[in-house]
Parts: C-alpha cells; structure tokens; sequence
C-alpha cells in the first residue's frame, strides 16, 4: 500500500512541507511490533508500553549526535545582559550574536569568570541577617521596631535570640519566635512576631510577649529553618494593595505604578500561604499563584521578594567598562587580548583571541549570562534537545529509521532473562546502524567535496 495518502495539490496548499522524509515515533512503534513481536519472532512476547519506552529512550539518545535535531532562537539582549534556556534546552551547539549584514559572529564561554551563588552576611561577616529591635511601650506587645530597614527579613521566618527562654523574659523554651507581619515605613522596618505558623487562621495564631520592659534593645538572628539565606535582589515594597479571598489579584489604585513588580517574584505577608509567587502583572493588578487566606483587605503593604541576586563577581565582570574598550594597560577582558603595540598578542590563547564577546551559562539558574560588549544585539542560540518534547517533535528521519529498530530491539533483549543469547548480535547490529544513518545524515555531496578540494590548489602569496 502506498504511503502518499494526499495528491500533489492537496500537499502544496497544506503546510505540511517535507514531512515525507520522516516517519512518526507511533509508526516506529507499530512497525518493530510487527517485525520483531511474536510466535516464532525474535521477542515472543511484549507489551507495547515497553516498546514505547525503549523506543523513547533511543529517540533520546540518536538526537543528541546523530539525528539533525538542532533548534535555534534568536532574541535582542535585554539590558541585564541575559537569556532564559529554552523550555527543552538539553545543551547548545553554537552561541553567536548577528551584525548588520546578517553575518554570525560567535561568541565563547568564558574561562575567566562565573557567576557563584551570593550568600547573605552580616557586617561581620557572618552568614546571618542580624538586626537590633526595641521592645515595644504599648500594645501590641509583640511589635518591635529594627534599627533601620531591612527588607530581606520575610514572613515565615525564624527570629532568634538567646535571651528567650533564659528566663529572663517570658517566651517559649526555644528561644525562638516567628515573624508574622513586616512593615517598611521612612526607612525603618516594623515586625511582629508570634509563637506558631504565621499562615494559618487568625484564631490559631499565638501572640508573642517578650515580658521585657519597655525599650529593651534585642538583637535578633533572622533565618530559615534549613535554609541558608541567600543574598537577593533590592525587594519591592507596595503600599496600599487590595485584595478579597478566593482570587489571586492584588489592585493597585490606577495611579501607581507597579512595573517594578515582577513575574516570579514571591510574595511576603501573613495573608498569602507561603511559596505564593507573582504570575502576572498588568497595569495595577498582580496575579499571583495562591488565593489570600483571610478576609477582605484594603490598603495593605505587601512585599515582593525577588529571585536571588547575581553575584558581585558577575557584576562586576559585566558593568566593567575595560571589557570593551580595555584598562590603563590597554588590557581586554572579554578578548584576552592587548591592543597596543604589535607583538604584545605573543602567546595568547587562541579560544580568546576574538572581539565577538563571551558568555557564561548558569545551569543551575537556566540563564545564560554575556558579556557587556554583547549588550543590546541580537543573539542567537542553537541548540539541541531530546526530541520529546512535544508530540510533533517525535518524529525519526528515514535515514535513521533501521538503527531505531536495532537500538529497540537491543534495549528489550538487554532487559530479558530469556534473550541474552542474542544481545551480542544486536549490539553489533545496533551500532552498526547508527554508523550508517550517521553517514546518511551528514549529507556529504561528492560534487561539494570536490569544490572544496579544488581550493587547497591555491597559491599562497
């Protein structure tokens, strides 16, 4: 029966062009089960899950450097100097930015410098976010006024300090409390804090009185219970937010602006469970993942706390205007390279001998960070994935159509107590396979070749 199923009309008015040369992951399926399942077959018995994840894990595999599986997308740098991985990003090919003729330009990793995840300090040092609260004079007993603003402190968590529970003062055996409500107001931070989980109902909440007198200076170590704090970018503070129960918007009055505010941002009050973060924001209205627990609010202050910060070495490297125009000493950072006098470039690295920029990719982050020379241009990213990422995607170029069945049959007869005898040969079998749709895949033309020999005749002057 003939594979064609739509005249020659029919396929140049769809937009289906050149499918013909691949074959569906579902055919690939039904085929091996035909050819390679039943009485008297080389697999007697199998279900057809199980060849569907064999036949999955080899799509992975022959995309990775056999099939030509590359993806690309192409952006203008925004000013933070960065791009997000794609959603199916596996790993990149190659990294180049475009000039005003449409030309490539690559870009290389840099060896240079990283970006390390920044860890919060104190003044001393310390890996602690520590501040000095007075005591309140009248009630609510448990508010304290900090020594200044501190806009890393959340709610949820953990305030510590040795006099609680000493003895001294009334308070649990802990010696810890838990901060339920933050405030910022001309530069002075305002907390509360409480003896149980600041996300639940107004009536489970449990007050907190220090039973200190009136002005008693505390200082407070503020931390996540095992969690270390990590430094975060400057967080936004919102005044005068509404927001009701059973929706996920917080309203700003028109005029205010909240373009500062940003998707994936989380969230920082006693009104929202935690882990609630910002999913939208258009105009004055901010969406976010979860719904507020308590009743209508008006006029309520909400902080959003944003992702972790860069770190200082990134920052530094990025803002620092000699990566493009070279220091005193006429030294370029992003090239490796100097620019004065001829034969000041002896002995450099050949990775780095190039004005294109560098770039650095946090996996961790999923960004891609770049120089400051590639700021502003369009960047292009090709890539690769696993070829699974959405139906369409699975799909097996004809060429490659054979080493698909050997490397199923392969994986199968591997995982069979009673096929064991035939795994040597359909190792063989598999690999071979591979070879020759490499082979077929990298489209080597005679005539190309040919042309591009006829250039080694040249004359060098």
């Amino acid at each position: 029966m003939a594979l064609l199923t739509q005249t020659q009309q029919d396929y140049y008015d769809g937009n289906d062009f050149g499918g013909y040369q691949f074959i569906s992951l579902n055919d690939i399926i039904t085929n091996f089960t035909i050819a390679y399942v039943g009485e008297h077959k080389i697999i007697p018995k199998a279900k057809r899950t199980d060849i569907a994840f064999h036949a999955q894990r080899a799509i992975q595999e022959l995309s990775f450097d056999t099939f030509k599986s590359i993806k690309s997308q192409e952006i203008t740098l925004p000013p933070s100097n960065t791009m997000v991985l794609p959603q199916d990003y596996v790993n990149y090919t190659k990294i180049c930015w475009v000039d005003d003729n449409g030309i490539e330009r690559p870009l290389y990793p840099t060896k240079h410098t990283s970006n390390p995840t920044p860890i919060l300090q104190n003044e001393d040092g310390e890996y602690k976010l520590t501040a000095v609260a007075t005591s309140p004079s009248i009630a609510p007993l448990n508010e304290f006024t900090l020594d200044g603003e501190y806009k890393e402190i959340q709610v949820g968590m953990i305030a510590d300090n040795p006099n609680f529970g000493s003895g001294q003062f009334l308070s649990q055996a802990t010696g810890t409390a838990i901060v339920q409500t933050v405030s910022h107001s001309n530069g002075v931070t305002t907390i509360t804090l409480g003896q149980a989980d600041p996300f639940q109902t107004v009536d489970q909440l449990s007050p907190f009185n220090s039973g200190a007198p009136s002005g008693t200076k505390f200082t407070f170590n503020f931390y996540k219970e095992n969690e270390l704090l990590l430094l975060q970018k400057t967080p936004v503070v919102v005044d005068d937010l509404t927001y009701i129960p059973l929706l996920p918007t917080l309203t700003q009055s028109p005029n205010v602006n909240v373009s500062s505010v940003k998707v994936g941002m989380l969230v920082s009050h006693i009104d929202f469970p935690v882990g609630t973060v910002v999913t939208d924001v258009n105009d004055n209205v901010i969406t976010v993942s979860n719904n507020p627990l308590l009743a209508s609010t008006v006029g309520n202050q909400v902080t959003f706390i944003s992702t972790p910060a860069d770190s200082e070495t990134w920052d530094t490297y990025t803002s620092d205007t000699s990566n493009s125009t070279g220091d005193a000493n006429g030294y370029n950072h992003d090239t490796d390279i100097y620019d004065l006098n001829v034969g000041q470039r002896y002995g450099v690295h050949p990775e780095t001998a190039q004005g294109n920029g560098s770039y650095y990719i946090d996996e961790l982050k999923g960004k891609i960070h770049f120089s400051s020379n590639v700021s502003g241009k369009t960047v292009i990213l090709k890539y690769i994935s696993d070829g699974l990422g959405t139906n369409a995607e699975m799909i097996v170029h004809k060429f490659a159509e054979e080493a698909m069945y050997k490397s199923i049959a392969y994986a199968m007869l591997s995982t069979r107590i009673d096929g064991q005898a035939l795994v040597p040969r359909f190792k063989r079998e598999k690999f071979a396979a591979i070879r020759t749709a490499k082979i077929r895949l990298s489209n080597i033309k005679t005539h190309e070749l040919i042309q591009v020999l006829r250039g080694k005749s040249k004359w060098i002057k």
